[in-house]
C-alpha cells in the first residue's frame, strides 16, 4: 500500500494536481484497493485532522496580516526600518530584512510577508537603481522569516502533529529568526559595498524620532502578540484573535486608513488562504494516519538507526532529505507528513523535539524560495513582474546565506533552546 500511495504522489504531483487534492486521491486509492478499510475513514479522519484548537490561529494570523498590510501598518514598518538602517549604503534592501522582521512577528505567513513588504519596497530599490530580479531576491529571502519568527503557522502545524508545546516552540523560533535577519543584513551591507549598489538609499529617510512617533502603535502590536504569549495572558490561539482585533483598532481607528469597504476583500482573501491550508492539513492527516496504520514510520526507525550510529550522522542525512523534499512539497504538507515520522526518530538519538521542529522549519522554508514550488519566488515574481528564470542568478547568493545559517542551528542546539531553557 505505501509503495501505491507514494508512486500515485509523484505521478499526481508530476501532472500538475493541487498538493491537497493530490495527497487525498493517493490516500482514498491506498484504501479502496490495498486495504480493509471502509471509505468511511476517509471523512473521519479529514475531520479528526482539523479538530485540533491551535489550528484555530491560522485563520486569525492569516487575517491579521491582511489587516496590517490594508490598515497602513506595514508602510509605517517600512519607514521606522528605512530610518533605522537606511543611512547606510545597502540600507534599502536592509530595510526589507528589518521590516521583514517586524512583520513576521505578527503575520505567521512569508507569502503575506511577501506581498505586504514586496509591493512598498521592491518598487522603492528599483527606484534606487538596485535590478529588478535583485530586489525581488532580497524580498523573497527576507520573506521566510515570516514562518521563523514567532508567530509561525509552520511552527504551529509542527507542535500539532507532534504534540509538542507551542509556545515553546514559538520562544525557540526567536534565536533561529535573529540569526537569519542578522545574516542577511550583514551580507547585504557588503555585498552593497562591493557591487556598488545602494548608493541613493539615504534619500527620502525619515528621521528614527518622526518614524517611530507614527509607527509607534505599529511596533506595539508584536509585543502586545508575543509578550501576552510568553508572560501567560493568552495562548498562543488567543493571541491571534488579539492581533485581528489590535489590527482593526489600528488600522481602522487610530491610522484610519482601514475603511468599511474594505473588509469585504480582505475577508474573502483571508478565507481563501485559510481554506488552502486547512484542505492541505486536512489531507495530510488521513495520509498519516494510513502510513502510520501500515507499519512504516517503525521500519523507516529500525533502518534509520541501523545505518546512522550518531545524531551528527542523522541530522545531515534529515537536512538532506528536507531540502530535496521542500523543493516539490508545501511546506505545510511536508511538515504534517514527515514530523510524525522523523520526530521519535530524532527522540531516540537524543535530540530534543523543540530543537528539532526549528531544524524542520528552517530547512523546509528554503523550500520556499527554491523553484520549483517556491512559494515566495511566486509572489516575488508576481509582485516584481518578472519570471522565476530572471531571479536565480542572484537568488543563489541568498540561498547559499540562509544554508551557512541552517547548518549553525542544526548543530549549535543553544540557538534555538537557550530561551527556552532560560523561560521554562
Amino acid at each position: 500500500m505505501n509503495l501505491v500511495i507514494g508512486l500515485s504522489l509523484i505521478i499526481l504531483f508530476a501532472v500538475g494536481v493541487p498538493i491537497a487534492i493530490s495527497i487525498m486521491l493517493a490516500s482514498i486509492i491506498g484504501i479502496e484497493f490495498f486495504s480493509r478499510l471502509p471509505l468511511l475513514m476517509v471523512p473521519q479522519q479529514v475531520f479528526i485532522g482539523i479538530d485540533h484548537f491551535p489550528l484555530m490561529a491560522i485563520p486569525f494570523f492569516i487575517l491579521a496580516g491582511n489587516l496590517m498590510a490594508a490598515g497602513g501598518i506595514s508602510a509605517r514598518l517600512v519607514d521606522l526600518a528605512k530610518s533605522i538602517v537606511g543611512g547606510l549604503q545597502g540600507g534599502l534592501a536592509m530595510t526589507c530584512v528589518l521590516t521583514c522582521m517586524m512583520f513576521a512577528a505578527v503575520s505567521g505567513s512569508s507569502v503575506a510577508t511577501t506581498f505586504a513588504i514586496g509591493a512598498i519596497l521592491i518598487p522603492a530599490m528599483v527606484n534606487h537603481g538596485y535590478p529588478r530580479p535583485l530586489a525581488a531576491s532580497i524580498q523573497a529571502s527576507s520573506a521566510e522569516l515570516g514562518v521563523l519568527i514567532p508567530p509561525s503557522i509552520p511552527l504551529i502545524l509542527f507542535g500539532v502533529s507532534t504534540d509538542t508545546s507551542i509556545g515553546q516552540l514559538f520562544i525557540a523560533g526567536i534565536g533561529p529568526g535573529v540569526l537569519v535577519a542578522g545574516a542577511l543584513l550583514l551580507f547585504l551591507y557588503l555585498f552593497c559595498k562591493v557591487r556598488g549598489y545602494g548608493l541613493q538609499d539615504r534619500e527620502d529617510r525619515t528621521q528614527f524620532t518622526v518614524a517611530f512617533r507614527r509607527a509607534w502603535a505599529a511596533m506595539l502590536m508584536p509585543v502586545v502578540v508575543i509578550g501576552g504569549i510568553y508572560g501567560g495572558v493568552f495562548t498562543p490561539t488567543e493571541a491571534s484573535a488579539v492581533a485581528v482585533f489590535y489590527a482593526l483598532a489600528v488600522g481602522g481607528l487610530l491610522y484610519r486608513e482601514l475603511r468599511l469597504v474594505d473588509l469585504g476583500p480582505i475577508l474573502r482573501q483571508s478565507v481563501i488562504s485559510t481554506a488552502a491550508v486547512m484542505l492541505i492539513i486536512a489531507a495530510a492527516a488521513l495520509f498519516s494516519f494510513l502510513i502510520s496504520r501500515s507499519g512504516l514510520p517503525r521500519e523507516i526507525a529500525a533502518w534509520v538507526t541501523a545505518v546512522f550510529d550518531s545524531p551528527w550522522a542523522f541530522l545531515l542525512a534529515v537536512n538532506g532529505l528536507l531540502l530535496v523534499v521542500g523543493m516539490f512539497i508545501e511546506t505545510s504538507a511536508a511538515i504534517l507528513v514527515l514530523a510524525p515520522i522523523l520526530t521519535p526518530i530524532a527522540m531516540q538519538f537524543g535530540i530534543q523535539p523543540v530543537h528539532f521542529g526549528l531544524v524542520m522549519v528552517v530547512n523546509l522554508a528554503l523550500g520556499m524560495i527554491t523553484p520549483p514550488l517556491g512559494v515566495n519566488l511566486f509572489a516575488a515574481c508576481a509582485v516584481a513582474k518578472i519570471s522565476i528564470d530572471q531571479m536565480l542568478p542572484w537568488l543563489l547568493r541568498f540561498v547559499l546565506v540562509i544554508l551557512a545559517c541552517l547548518m549553525a542551528i542544526t548543530y549549535m542546539p543553544w540557538i534555538s533552546l537557550g530561551l527556552v531553557d532560560l523561560l521554562y
